[in-house]
């Protein structure tokens, strides 16, 4: 019986950026698994490590949907490194409570471990997310 050739990492991380473009959150959280770690960057609004795709919609997907209007990122670079693939772009959104606008530039660090992602870590100029959800003074 002929083997289905596996996709590649950077073929699984591309497939999860072609979801998030689409608004297909179960096709975004399909790469990951029970045991995946997912980092949100210090200083940012959802700051923290998730374990699991469950834990990843509630503080993560979800969480930016109850606050942001618009909230998107931009792939502009998607680099393969073997075990690490790497998503370099642009985080923008409204905050829906303030109706401020951010730009902020982001890396994706997502490292594989016998072809499964085994974590996701954000480095993120996260100054104008903050901003974003200030009041004006």
């Amino acid at each position: 019986m002929p083997t289905v050739p596996r996709a590649s990492n950077v073929d699984v991380i591309r497939a999860h950026y072609a979801a998030s473009d689409r608004g297909d959150l179960p096709g975004m959280l399909a790469p990951l698994g029970p045991k995946t770690t997912w980092t949100e960057a210090a200083g940012f609004p959802y700051a923290g490590t998730y374990t699991g795709p469950d834990e990843v919609r509630e503080h993560v997907f979800e969480a930016i949907g109850r606050d942001w209007d618009g909230y998107r990122f931009t792939l502009g670079d998607l680099l393969d490194a073997g075990g690490t693939v790497i998503g370099v772009g642009t985080y923008t959104g409204t905050h829906r409570g303030t109706g401020r606008s951010f730009t902020a530039r982001v890396a994706h660090l997502w490292r594989f471990e016998g072809g499964e992602v085994a974590s996701f870590e954000q480095i993120v100029d996260s100054a104008p997310v903050v901003a974003a959800l200030r009041e004006q003074q």
